[in-house]
């Protein structure tokens, strides 16, 4: 008979650090971890998806990746973007497929931003992988500027990792709107993927939304308007994965508006923060839904840097289930930054929400999204700042929050640098980033005590008379992953 001791604890660890999940209680809020339950590690491997950036001929489109310093983690490793195939209508491969194109960056060490760019509607979709040193935290942003048709203006997205179930509400079909979800298949299976769409009067009909193949390493940009012959104004776009995982992300696009990114909103739940709203908005529209079988009734909140006040005339929104509701709150801001808090008036149901941004007027007006987002949590990073067109909003919505701050080294040189910052509770604040570094440089937003905390960094660049603009909420970087104290062995007997 042979004895084998099987440490399970052990196993856990290394493959919660490798994945970046563990089936364990996180730290409390407060940064501490209870007595023998959890400690944290960096992850050891991350996957980044960007969604091809532009069908426009005269776009341009930078990129920027960050790795923060991360302490404990290892001194090897490497990062590469690589470009997707992306699928023809007729699902043979198209731009990017079957060859391997130059990379448009090649990231640096933790600490240095890295630039690349690249020009025209034939950039394709690009899969990241990250591992040892350059996977904490790793964060690719992806700027396009587009100088005229439709979405022109600034649209920006943070790169995202793969999953299997994404919420969009804000999403059109009407007219003159062209909405597209991009999927990006990382794996080397084929994904299959559903689209729900769900508008002011529930499930809009589509016989072509269900069964979507996106084959392996490949990514496939869906128009909405093809899967239904409705028209909606306001849309929810669900979209479950059967079979694989993907990144989702919808590019919605306004012949008159402009356009941006509608990243995926944070689960559905009770409550809600959508965090920085600019001071100059011209208009603002309120996009929520709930998918479960109650209705849910929602204060509105918005949070200004004096405290909290009630919009007139919107103190509250009533959400059908399996029905997209919609509010305008017009300039709802007024001259100063804010964010929005959605809270049950009674009971809570969960919930899917989104605010649709404009800023200036007429042939002027540009917009950008803010999903509902999750809080910022240990850590979160925002790639591509510079000294005059970034600002950072930070929200405490129930409970003062004391954040560090840090400015990386720039993409020029320079040195890092930090401040520290107090949110009061209930307020949100535009806060003046510090700047050590000369050039391109990331932003770290870490709380130190107190009460969550939400954020969201603008990114702002006119041309030509139109105020251009892009806006990233800014959840967790997963950077770290809570895993098991090994305080116990479990044995197994093996004969």
């Amino acid at each position: 008979m042979n004895r084998t001791t099987l440490s399970l604890i052990a196993c856990t660890v290394a493959l919660a650090a490798v994945t970046g999940f563990a089936a364990f209680d996180p730290p409390a809020a407060s940064g501490t971890s209870a007595a023998g339950s959890a400690t944290e590690r960096p992850v050891e491997r991350t996957g980044l998806l960007c969604p091809a950036p532009s069908f426009s001929d005269i776009a341009d489109t930078a990129y920027t990746s960050f790795t923060p310093v991360t302490q404990g983690a290892g001194s090897g490793g490497k990062a590469a973007l690589e470009a997707a195939a992306e699928q023809s209508a007729d699902g043979k491969g198209g731009k990017g497929a079957g060859k391997k194109d130059k990379a448009v960056l090649t990231p640096k060490p933790p600490g240095t931003p890295a630039l690349g760019d690249t020009s025209g509607s034939d950039t394709p979709a690009l899969i990241g992988t990250a591992d040892g040193k350059y996977a904490p935290g790793w964060t690719v942003q992806e700027t396009t500027r587009i100088a005229a048709g439709t979405g022109r203006g600034l649209q920006g997205v943070t790169c995202t990792p793969a999953d299997t179930d994404f919420w969009f509400p804000g999403a059109s079909t009407a007219k003159g709107r062209t909405d597209y979800v991009h999927l990006t298949n990382p794996d080397d299976g084929a994904a299959v993927v559903d689209i729900k769409l769900y508008g002011k009067g529930g499930a809009v009909k589509s016989t072509v939304a269900d069964g979507i193949t996106v084959p392996p390493h490949s990514s496939e940009p869906v128009l909405l308007s093809t899967l239904t012959d409705d028209p909606q104004t306001d849309l929810t776009v669900h979209v479950g994965v059967r079979s694989g995982r993907v990144g989702a992300t919808v590019q919605a696009q306004d012949d008159a508006g402009g356009g941006d990114w509608l990243p995926a909103a944070a689960d559905p739940a009770g409550s809600l923060v959508l965090p920085g709203i600019p001071k100059d908005a011209t208009d603002v529209r309120l996009v929520a839904f709930t998918p479960g079988d109650d209705d849910a009734d929602l204060k509105v909140r918005l949070a200004s840097p004096d405290g909290s006040i009630t919009p007139a005339g919107n103190e509250t929104v009533h959400v059908k289930a399996g029905m997209t509701s919609a509010v305008d709150l017009g300039p709802v801001t007024r001259g100063e930054p804010g964010s929005l808090i959605l809270t049950p008036t009674d009971k809570a149901v969960p919930v899917v929400a989104a605010l649709r941004v404009v800023r200036g007027k007429g042939s002027s007006q540009e917009t950008a999204y803010i999903p509902a987002t999750a809080p910022v949590g240990r850590r979160a990073t925002a790639a591509d700042n510079s000294a005059k067109g970034t600002t950072l909003s930070l929200t405490a919505p129930t409970a003062d929050a004391t954040v560090k701050v840090t400015a990386s080294a720039g993409s020029d040189g320079g040195t890092p640098a930090t401040k520290t910052y107090t949110i009061k509770s209930g307020t949100s604040q535009d806060i003046s980033a510090p700047t050590g570094g000369k050039g391109t440089y990331a932003l770290t937003v870490e709380p130190v005590s107190g009460g969550p905390v939400y954020a969201a960094r603008t990114l702002t660049g006119s041309s030509d008379g139109v105020p251009g603009f892009t806006i990233q909420t800014l959840p967790s970087d997963r950077g770290l992953v809570a895993v098991p104290h090994a305080e116990q062995d479990l044995s197994v007997l093996q004969r």
